[in-house]
Order: C-alpha cells, then structure tokens, then sequence
C-alpha cells in the first residue's frame, strides 16, 4: 500500500469516530435545547392553570384554539404520593379539534388544594413543528458532517503531497537510478530536514557504490585477462605435447585427461565472470529481441549435434516472445535452456518449444523430476553429469532476475517444464 493511500485511511478511520461523536453530542445538545424550550413553555402554561384553579377563577376551556391543551381532575392521597409532582414525557395523544393522533411533549404535575385535596394537571403541546425542527437539525448535521469530512480529507491530501513532493522524487530518482550511468545528484538544499538528510545520504551511497562498481568492473577485466591468457597457453602447449610420436599410450591418456580438465576450468572461469557481469548489470546493448527467431537461429545447429540420440523437436509459435534486453545475455538464456534440454532428454523423445506474446516454455521427456529446490543453484549438477560446470541454469536465472522474468520449472506427465514469462 502507499503511504498516501495509509494516510488517507487512517487519517479517514480517526475523522470518521471524531466527526460522528461530534454530529452525536451536537445533536442531542440541540435537541436537548429544543425540549427546553418546550418545557418552559409548558411549564409556564401549567403554572397559570394551577393558581387559577387555586384562587377559583373559571378555568379555559381544555382547547381553547391554541396548541397547549390540559386536562385537570382530582386523584386520590394514595397516587398522589407515588407519582413524581412533576414530569415530562414524549407520547402520541389524540388532538380533538384535528381528529388525529400526533406526536405531543406532555407535562404531568400534581398539587395540592387548600382543602387538603390532590389534583393532577395533564398539559401538553402537539410537537409536529419540533419534529420537523429535529429532521431539519440532523438533515444539516450530516451535509455538514459530509462537507467537513470531505474538506479535511482534500486539505490533508494537498498537505501531504506538497510537503512529500521531495520524498517522491528521491523515489523516482532512485528507480531511475543504474550504476554505471552519470546521475544528477539530489538537491542537498532543501528546508526539511529529514529529507535533505535522505537525499544527503543517498548521495552518498550513490557515490560509494559507484567506486564499488569501477573496482569490480576493474577487477572482473583483469581477472578475465590474466586467467584466459595463462589458461590458453596450457591448453596449446598441452596439444603440442599431445603431437609428440613419442608419447606411450598411457602418457597420451592422461595429457587427454588433463586438456578435458583445462577446458572444464576455462568454461567454469567463463561462466563466473558472465555471471560476475550480469549480476553487477555491465551489460547495457539493450534492445528490443524477438525470442522465437533468435532461438531458431540455434536450434539447428543442436539439432545436428544430438541427431545420434533421434530427439524430435516441435515448435509452436503462437506470437512473437519480444523482450528488451542484451543480445548476447539472450543468446546464453536460450543457448543454456536449449543445451539442457537435449542434455537430459530421453532417447528418441521429444523436445517442444512454444512461444506466446508474454512467455516460452521448453519441455522435454525425461524419467523422474529434478530437485525443484536445487535446480538453479550454482554448481549444482543433476546425476552428476561428466562435462558440466553446474552453472548453465544458474546463469538463466541470474538472467532472468536482471530483467524481471519469471523463471519455473515443473515436471508433469513425464515431461521436464521450464517456463519463461514477462
């Protein structure tokens, strides 16, 4: 997740709690106000009631057009005493001049007369305005609980990217960023701290590993040098003395043993330092490879080679596999898998090669599955073939993670499976 869609939630998570306990307490305090209100209107109506009906004067009529009405009738000491003298209520009550049931605010109180008797007073007010106060209050509460979450969340959003702007660049300056190719530093002048620390360090790091890689590079041309140079030389005095008529048939074996290991020795130094290469991205002749014409190109020349063991090779090209990478690290990608195939396929089998827009996938028969785990580690070599380096699919997948390709392998109905996609 990125960091602005984690601040964004979480930021909206804390606004959402905060905004709606505040909507809650606004409300109830409105409302709380609004009954008030009410009450004190009721309150002041039943008290003119009771010191009229005290002092004896003639009471209004129980509707008297206005929207207080009250009912006044005598209760017993016994009820008297267990009600509260006073108290407020919401209920629906009939309204007889409309004919109708309505929602009213009531107020219940009981006093006493001078004859020591106990009179209950019922008041109450239709609240069909209140009502509509109510839905008009919580109506405005959440347009403005919308309004204010959503302003919040576009003012932090500005916030955030104007202030992480320096943040995303270093980020883009450093998926851009290659050994080997010139880079223009990062701006060390800016007024955050903590970012002109980063883009400080990131200099720095830029600068030590760009020595790191000229040391390698220089160390992996003079070791590729001063090793293939004393290693040819052994091999061609090795076939000099291979010349010589006077060797007994013992001698000449092992001088053959000792050129089959020289050789052995300069393909293993080969294939390290191509891996040396690849894995420090010294290979920059990018461009753009169809797969399929570039593997064909090979195939026939396998073809001959193995011709003894009657290997059938099927391709099917579906669209052209087009990759951007180096010439030469795709030519050693299908060489590797092309040479492993006809290496452990099974007499008179079949090898096949499919090509689609996004992947290749070359299988061949074979007898039991290879280690899965092991199969791409360096040196690793399945049934201990005699010729091998051990390095021919550690250096596909080192390829392979260079430029960001899926490498797998199965082994399903007696076929061996590796899959390359995009």
């Amino acid at each position: 997740m990125k960091l602005f869609y984690l601040v964004m939630w979480r930021m909206s998570t804390i606004l959402v709690v905060i905004l709606t306990c505040w909507a809650v307490l606004f409300y109830l305090a409105i409302m709380e106000e609004v009954n008030d209100e009410v009450d004190d209107s009721l309150s002041d109506y039943a008290e003119s009631l009771i010191i009229r009906s005290l002092s004896g004067e003639q009471m209004p009529d129980t509707s008297n057009g206005s929207n207080n009405q009250y009912f006044l009738y005598e209760v017993t000491p016994e009820y008297a005493a267990s009600y509260p003298n006073i108290s407020y209520r919401d209920e629906m009550v009939y309204i007889t001049e409309k004919g109708e049931t309505e929602p009213a605010r009531i107020l219940m109180t009981i006093f006493q007369k001078e004859d020591g008797g106990y009179m209950e007073l019922v008041v109450y007010t239709p609240t069909i305005e209140k009502f509509d106060l109510q839905r008009a209050v919580l109506g405005w509460i959440v347009f403005l609980y919308v309004l204010l979450f959503l302003m919040i969340l576009a003012v932090n959003a500005w916030v955030f990217h104007r202030n992480m702007r320096p943040l995303y660049t270093l980020l883009k300056w450093l998926e851009d960023y290659r050994l080997g190719t010139k880079e223009n530093p990062l701006d060390e002048s800016l007024r955050i701290v903590e970012f002109r620390k980063l883009n400080e360090a990131a200099n720095m790091f830029s600068e030590r590993s760009e020595k790191l890689y000229e040391q390698q590079k220089l160390f992996i041309g003079n070791a590729s040098h001063e090793m293939q140079t004393p290693l040819a030389i052994c091999r061609n005095r090795l076939e000099m003395l291979m010349e010589d008529e006077t060797l007994t048939e013992k001698q000449l074996s092992e001088l053959m043993k000792t050129h089959r290991t020289l050789e052995n020795l300069t393909r293993l130094n080969k294939s390290l330092l191509l891996l040396c290469k690849i894995e420090n991205r010294q290979f920059t002749d990018v461009k753009s490879l169809c797969l399929n014409e570039l593997l064909l190109q090979y195939l026939d020349d396998y073809k001959e080679v193995y011709a003894y063991r009657h290997v059938q090779v099927e391709v099917h090209v579906e669209e052209c596999f087009r990759l951007e990478m180096s010439e030469s690290l795709a030519t050693v990608l299908l060489t590797n898998l092309l040479k492993n195939a006809f290496v452990h396929v099974t007499e008179g089998g079949v090898i096949a090669l499919s090509f689609t827009a996004s992947s290749f996938r070359i299988s061949n028969t074979g007898d039991a599955s290879l280690d899965k785990n092991r199969i791409f580690e360096r040196f690793y070599k399945e049934g201990k073939a005699e010729g091998s380096t051990g390095l021919g699919l550690a250096l596909v997948d080192s390829i392979c993670k260079a430029y960001h390709l899926t490498l797998s392998y199965t082994f399903e109905d007696g076929q061996h499976i590796f899959s390359i996609v995009s």
